[in-house]
């Protein structure tokens, strides 16, 4: 077992929170993991990525050119660096604020996910993160989604535990469109 993933998005979406997560969950089920998390200088709505390098054997940087998979959650994001995604690799596009489908290329799968909609459908704009990393479990199952939920109490302040079936929830929906998706 050998995955990376790139996540990017703007300050405030979650990105470097299901970045610690996926990596906490992956050291969870006995497997190793670097997360390495960067952010822009502003408190909200500066730049906002992480790598996760999850593998069965040492993981030795946590550098990653050329992922294979993206998680991509504002336009910026898809403009500087969709055209990195490996070939055959995954890109997961959150279609509610970037206009671009990704067609410019098709060596690379391509999930659509109308993220922001879909975490307000929920009841929560902040829930987008978690709708994204369940498509991204569904899609790779390189973590079991239980474990995740685990670690989820782990990783989320007990202040905020209050919120748990709701990012449960958004989870399973995540999960459920990419599964939809991917058959359709």
């Amino acid at each position: 077992m050998n995955h990376d993933v790139f996540m990017a998005g703007f300050g405030g979406q979650g990105v470097l929170l299901i970045g610690n997560l996926l990596a906490y969950a992956t050291i969870m089920e006995g497997n190793n993991a670097s997360y390495f998390p960067a952010y822009g200088v502003e408190k909200r709505g500066g730049a906002a990525t992480c790598t996760v390098v999850m593998s069965d054997q040492q993981v030795g940087s946590p550098v990653v050119g050329e992922p294979e998979a993206s998680l991509l959650l504002n336009p910026l994001s898809m403009e500087k660096y969709y055209e990195r995604v490996r070939k055959g690799g995954f890109a997961l596009i959150n279609s509610s604020l970037i206009d671009d489908d990704g067609s410019s290329r098709d060596d690379v799968i391509k999930v659509q996910i109308p993220a922001n909609d879909m975490a307000l459908e929920i009841g929560n704009a902040r829930l987008v993160n978690m709708v994204v990393l369940g498509a991204y479990i569904e899609y790779s199952k390189v973590v079991g989604m239980e474990t995740v939920k685990e670690a989820l109490k782990v990783v989320l302040p007990e202040r905020n535990h209050r919120f748990l079936p709701l990012n449960y929830q958004a989870l399973e929906k995540g999960a459920e469109f990419c599964r939809q998706a991917l058959q359709g």
